[in-house]
């Protein structure tokens, strides 16, 4: 309930999942509060100054977003988050080239969102391939080139992996998708303003964006669409035809401002950021690795963002491992998929044993992350899997010099 025994409010647990969701930056909020109280405004109003300055201020957020990734401040549609982005980018360009381009390419590790659009696709008589990813969670480029058909009309792979924090060869990527013309889109909801992104350096022709991953509000995101080459959508969303008619519906001032905002604190910050929690995530591992044998890092060590970190402990169950640091909020996998007991999908694509997938916590360090906080979880999270590998008869065994593989399991 929140309240411990006497009524009071239980102390929160400190917070290690940013993947998940960042806190909202106060200079955001102080960006967005004019238009949630005096200038209401609907942006598309033309007739009166209340409209006026609400598409004032909606615009200067737009150049604000295009700013961050190097773009056209016209080719940023404002939509609710990444999941609608996602959506518009893959569902839209399938299906405006349809008459002639039946193919699209993406991997096993993308966002649900991602792989559910695909899927639906399929039942549309669209051909769907999906990329399997190497041991270090990167795509084979080569697999890719050779993938590219014909009728393919779109690639998407994810910048930056939400449970596993790897980060694809987008460079490489963008260049064989513009030898081949075929449009390139990737979400890139955990690298924008986290790491340099520029979509004309790396020829992305789609990227979706989301408000809430860069500490600015929940509830709105964008969709980068190139100019040129032009890239055509059938839109999913019929209406008014705001948004270059992508995107029908009253663009949300407040929250198109807050992520305009973020965006521009972002590009402020990212160096800073990057740094520390560089540093942070550094000392979160080597500390953990240091006083507790048997941790797999999961992703590759070199090509990756440092503030998303996935662990394995092996032996420990780490449903029971998150029970027993209940007062550092951490989670096993996406935010989307832990309700379900079927190990991440994700690290089951980069080939993680079975019993290891299960042992996964990962955590997320931001960009008010403390030092304080990295050093209590790592002591807590020390503490805990020495306690739990002490229960475990599997661990007893492991000591004992016993290969866990050899044993012949019976059912009883």
């Amino acid at each position: 309930s929140g309240r411990t025994s006497d009524g009071h409010a239980a102390p929160r647990p400190l917070y290690m999942d940013v993947q998940a969701t960042t806190p909202l930056d106060p200079r955001v909020l102080d960006s967005m509060l004019p238009y949630l109280t005096a200038c209401y405004g609907n942006p598309h109003s033309r007739t009166h100054a209340y409209g006026w300055e609400s598409e004032a201020a909606m615009e200067k957020a737009r150049q604000q977003v295009a700013d961050l990734i190097g773009a056209d401040s016209r080719e940023i549609i404002f939509t609710s988050g990444a999941t609608e982005s996602n959506n518009m980018a893959i569902k839209g360009v399938a299906r405006f080239y349809k008459s002639r381009k039946k193919h699209i390419i993406t991997t096993q590790t993308e966002h649900k969102c991602v792989l559910d659009s695909c899927r639906s696709l399929e039942t549309e008589g669209f051909h769907i391939t999906y990329l399997p990813v190497k041991k270090n969670g990167l795509i084979d480029l080569k697999e890719l080139e050779a993938a590219i058909q014909p009728d393919t009309s779109l690639v998407s792979v994810m910048t930056v992996n939400n449970e596993i924090g790897v980060k694809q060869p987008i460079n490489d990527i963008g260049e064989i998708c513009r030898a081949h013309k075929v449009f390139f889109h990737t979400d890139a909801a955990q690298a924008i303003g986290k790491i340099p992104m520029d979509v004309n350096n790396m020829k992305i022709d789609l990227m979706s964006i989301s408000g809430h991953k860069i500490y600015g509000p929940k509830g709105v995101g964008a969709l980068y669409v190139r100019r040129r080459p032009r890239v055509r959508l059938e839109p999913l969303q019929s209406g008014g035809g705001q948004e270059r008619g992508l995107r029908s519906g009253t663009v949300p001032t407040p929250l198109a401002v807050g992520l305009g905002a973020a965006c521009e604190v972002a590009q402020q910050e990212m160096e800073y950021d990057h740094k520390r929690i560089s540093q942070l995530a550094e000392q979160l591992v080597t500390k953990i690795m240091s006083e507790v044998p048997d941790v797999v890092m999961n992703g590759d060590q070199e090509h990756r963002y440092p503030g998303c970190i996935n662990l394995s402990f092996a032996y420990v169950e780490g449903e029971s491992l998150l029970m027993a640091l209940k007062d550092v909020a951490l989670s096993s996998g996406s935010a989307c998929t832990s309700a379900s007991l079927e190990p991440s999908y994700v690290l089951r694509a980069i080939g993680t044993d079975e019993d290891l997938a299960h042992s996964s916590i990962r955590f997320g360090i931001g960009r008010f992350t403390t030092e304080e906080e990295v050093d209590y979880t790592v002591q807590k999270c020390i503490q805990h899997v020495k306690r739990l590998r002490e229960m475990s008869p599997l661990w007893e065994m492991v000591q004992d010099g016993i290969d866990l593989k050899s044993i012949k399991w019976t059912q009883h």
